[in-house]
C-alpha cells in the first residue's frame, strides 16, 4: 500500500513539475506577442484545458469503439502550441523581437481554441455502449436453446412415462438412483447452473436444457443426470 501511495505521488509531483514549467513558457510567449496582463495568464489555461478536454473525449470515444478522429485533432492541435512554446522560449526565439507571424497565430489562438471546445463540448456522448454490449447476449441466448431445447426436452417425456407405469415401485426405486450423483456437484456449481437455467427461462421463456447447462459448465456429458436432478 505504502508502495502504490509512493508511485501515485511521484507521478503527481511530476504532473505539477511539468505543468508549471508548461505553463510558464505559454505566459511568456504569449506576453512577448504583445498579450500582456491577465491576458498572458489566460493562454496557458486555455492550451492546458483544451489539452485535457480533447483528451479526456478521445478516450471515452475509443473506449465506446466510436472513431475519435476530431477529438484526437484537437488534442495535436493543443499539444503542437504547448510544445511550440516551449521551444520558442528555449532560446531559440527573441523574445524582444517576436516575428510578426507568431504575434498572429497567439492572438488568434483564443478564436482557435473557442472553436475547438465548442465542437468537443456538443459532440454527443456514447449512451449507446451498453446496448451495444447487450446485442450480442440477445442474439446468442436464442440461437443455442431454441434449436436444440424442443428437440432434447420431448425425447425423455416418452420413456419415462412406460418406465414408471411398467415397472414395480422397487425397480423405480433403482431407476432413480442415478439421480444420486447430483449429490456429488459441488454447491458452487449447483448455484451456477440454477442461475443459467431461470436467466434461460427469464430470456426466451422456455425451460433449460440440462444437457445445454452442462455444456456451458464444462462438464462432462456423464453429468447431465446430476445436472438435471438440480434444474
Amino acid at each position: 500500500m505504502r508502495v502504490q501511495l509512493a508511485r501515485v505521488d511521484a507521478v503527481i509531483v511530476q504532473a505539477v513539475i511539468a505543468g508549471a514549467l508548461s505553463f510558464s513558457h505559454l505566459h511568456d510567449l504569449a506576453d512577448a506577442a504583445g498579450q500582456g496582463g491577465w491576458k498572458a495568464w489566460a493562454y496557458p489555461v486555455s492550451v492546458d484545458l483544451l489539452l485535457v478536454a480533447s483528451w479526456r473525449r478521445m478516450r471515452e470515444q475509443q473506449r465506446a469503439g466510436q472513431p475519435a478522429g476530431g477529438a484526437r485533432l484537437w488534442f495535436l492541435i493543443a499539444l503542437a502550441a504547448s510544445l511550440g512554446a516551449n521551444v520558442a522560449t528555449a532560446g531559440l526565439l527573441d523574445l524582444d523581437d517576436v516575428p510578426a507571424s507568431l504575434r498572429v497565430v497567439v492572438a488568434g489562438w483564443p478564436a482557435v481554441a473557442f472553436f475547438g471546445g465548442t465542437l468537443l463540448a456538443h459532440t454527443p456522448r456514447t449512451p449507446d455502449a451498453p446496448t451495444a454490449t447487450m446485442t450480442p447476449e440477445t442474439d446468442t441466448e436464442p440461437a443455442l436453446v431454441p434449436v436444440d431445447a424442443p428437440d432434447r426436452d420431448a425425447l425423455p417425456a416418452p420413456t419415462a412415462k412406460p418406465d414408471l407405469d411398467r415397472e414395480s415401485p422397487t425397480t423405480h426405486v433403482a431407476n432413480a438412483t442415478p439421480a444420486a450423483p447430483a449429490v456429488t456437484l459441488p454447491p458452487a456449481l449447483i448455484d451456477r447452473a440454477q442461475a443459467m437455467a431461470e436467466q434461460h427461462r427469464a430470456t426466451t421463456g422456455l425451460a433449460a436444457d440440462p444437457d445445454d447447462v452442462r455444456a456451458r459448465l464444462g462438464l462432462p456429458p456423464s453429468m447431465t443426470p446430476s445436472v438435471a436432478a438440480h434444474l
